[in-house]
């Protein structure tokens, strides 16, 4: 007799219970792509601007106080 279900009968159950979950609560998950997504285009910028040069701080300030168009 064997005890343990096999590794495609668990891959059904799994997608069969996340299909369920995300056609019940669509709200959570779009939220929790939502996120995902921001996380990844965060990520993406923070790498993207490393490869640039630093701007001095003095530069960003005159820029917030009007000083350089």
């Amino acid at each position: 007799m064997e005890s343990l279900i096999n590794e495609k009968k668990t891959k059904e159950l799994l997608t069969e219970i996340l299909i369920e979950m995300m056609q019940s609560k669509r709200e959570v998950f779009y939220e929790i792509v939502l996120e995902a997504l921001e996380e990844i285009g965060l990520g993406n910028a923070i790498v993207e601007g490393r490869k640039n040069e630093f701007v001095s701080e003095d530069e960003v300030l005159a820029i917030l106080d009007g000083q350089v168009e």
